[in-house]
């Protein structure tokens, strides 16, 4: 017996037993153990390709479900177009949709409809993590890391972060059960909100129950489906209806990191990140300048708010600043909106909600550092500060490619439409603003649009819901580390 051989008997190991190559570094030998290593190689390698690829897969899986004559009321195949449309819109929890989803699903594709918004909503990646953690009742390095992603798209690049993470590392595990109970919590309390005034307003109890979670599930995850026929004309004037559909959207569009400082120090403020405080600031400040600017644009304008007195023309001014944050709910008829408000609307859409969050755009802290960043421009400081924290320069990088990114997104996306369509420039902007920003109000454009417009808009909502960033590294092949740095020179800017 050789030396090796008797190690091994003193381990325990029978001399003559195969060891069977895993994922310490050997390829398996069984079929699912290749895919379950080339799963393990692309999450290591390129977490943004991964979180592409599982979105699209699950695009994919859905188109395929609303096909089915059993998802239509009428029990009809789908055209291909409109499943498609459908499913990407219920993924990326956008809310456009190219056929009426009150009267066009039937019972098992409204279902499909409520699971695969909270799917979209809390993220694949997470909710993946989530499922993981329930199984195992711990999570993997690797797990974390695809969590942590999930809530900081900073941590799909390559090297250090900076900065303090909203996040960190040894936080995932309970930030995922955060999201598992807040997400459940959320929705059931919003559903308790709205479910007694549907039986006031005389509808069934049954109708009520499921219309009530509908309406909280397409609130919380920013999606703004209806379930009813005429939308929210039934409740245009319920200010309590209305007011727990802005709390579902506003709790869902603050994401996920916020929420979980909120549950570990509601009353600590201080210790609350730089993340957190700079979310909260821009959303309200946002919220306060949408209201204003819609009152002072609408106040006179008969289709929309000219009838209503001075209580009621601030209460909707601010139903819609909310819901263009990426909520999608109305109770006009967007179209008859002054051009002013529709191009308000679009950079309110395209700013969107907080990051992490099931809202959707460019995120609020993107738009606060870029303000920071002219600020210390203007100041003369080489350096971004707030709230007493220094922010490094690579987050301003971060922060004008993905600005870049979703303009170019909108601008080529517009282009195409108003080729295919011929429609006028303000109503195509409009449409394709909220599906790029994940938003789904709609001037009408998007129900009219023939197929290929259906497949650019689709297109469309699938970039703004993975994000332009991360579809951008997950693009690059790899990245290299230069070694070298060329002279400097300074070209005119401005």
């Amino acid at each position: 017996m050789t030396t090796c051989q008797r190690s091994q008997v003193n381990r325990g190991v029978p001399v003559h037993s195969t060891i069977t190559p895993g994922r310490f570094g050997r390829r398996s030998t069984t079929w699912y153990g290749r895919i379950r290593d080339a799963v393990d190689h692309l999450v290591r390698s390129s977490p943004s390709r991964f979180a592409i690829l599982v979105f699209t897969a699950l695009i994919l899986v859905f188109t395929v479900l609303f096909s089915l004559p059993i998802a239509s009321a009428d029990r009809t195949i789908t055209p291909l177009h409109d499943a498609l449309f459908t499913a990407v819109s219920v993924i990326c929890v956008t809310g456009l949709a190219t056929v009426d989803m009150a009267t066009h699903w039937s019972g098992f594709g409204n279902i499909l409809v409520f699971v695969g918004v909270n799917i979209g909503g809390i993220g694949v990646l997470t909710l993946a993590s989530l499922m993981g953690l329930v199984i195992s009742r711990r999570l993997g390095l690797r797990a974390k890391l695809m969590a942590a992603s999930d809530s900081n798209p900073s941590r799909i690049h390559a090297g250090p972060v900076n900065e303090g993470q909203a996040v960190r590392l040894g936080e995932v595990g309970s930030l995922l059960v955060t999201v598992a109970i807040s997400a459940f919590v959320i929705e059931v309390v919003v559903a308790a909100l709205l479910f007694p005034r549907m039986l006031i307003d005389g509808v069934a109890v049954g109708e009520a129950l499921w219309h009530s979670f509908y309406y909280s599930a397409m609130a919380f995850t920013n999606t703004g489906f209806s379930p009813n026929v005429q939308g929210l004309d039934q409740f245009a004037n319920d200010y309590w209806f209305l007011s727990a559909l802005m709390l579902g959207v506003f709790l869902g569009s603050l994401g996920f990191p916020v929420i979980y400082a909120f549950a570990r120090a509601f009353r600590g403020p201080r210790r609350w990140s730089l993340h957190v405080k700079l979310t909260l600031v821009t959303t309200v400040a946002l919220l306060l300048l949408g209201t204003l600017f819609y009152i002072l644009l609408e106040f006179d304008n008969p289709k929309t708010f000219g009838s209503l007195n001075a209580g009621d023309t601030i209460f909707q001014s601010l139903f819609m600043s909310m819901m263009t944050r990426s909520g999608g709910f109305s109770t006009i008829v967007v179209s008859d909106l002054n051009g002013s408000s529709l191009l308000l609307s679009g950079m309110l859409m395209f700013i969107g909600g907080g990051s992490a969050s099931t809202a959707g755009g460019i995120k609020v802290t993107t738009l606060a550092i870029l303000f920071l960043a002219a600020f210390a421009e203007a100041r003369g400081k080489q350096e971004m500060e707030a709230f007493g924290r220094r922010i490094p320069s690579d987050m301003l990088r971060l922060a004008v490619s993905v600005v870049l990114w979703g303009a170019t997104t909108v601008a080529v996306s517009t282009i195409l439409i108003l080729h295919i369509s011929k429609a006028p420039l303000d109503m195509v902007l409009f449409d394709v603003i909220s599906a790029f920003a994940t938003c789904g109000l709609s001037t009408g454009l998007t129900a009219d649009l023939p197929p290929e417009g259906v497949y650019v808009l689709a297109a469309t909502m699938f970039m703004g819901r993975v994000g332009t960033v991360t579809l951008a590294a997950a693009l690059a092949a790899s990245q290299s580390r230069q070694l070298f740095k060329r002279p400097e020179e300074r070209p005119i800017v401005g």
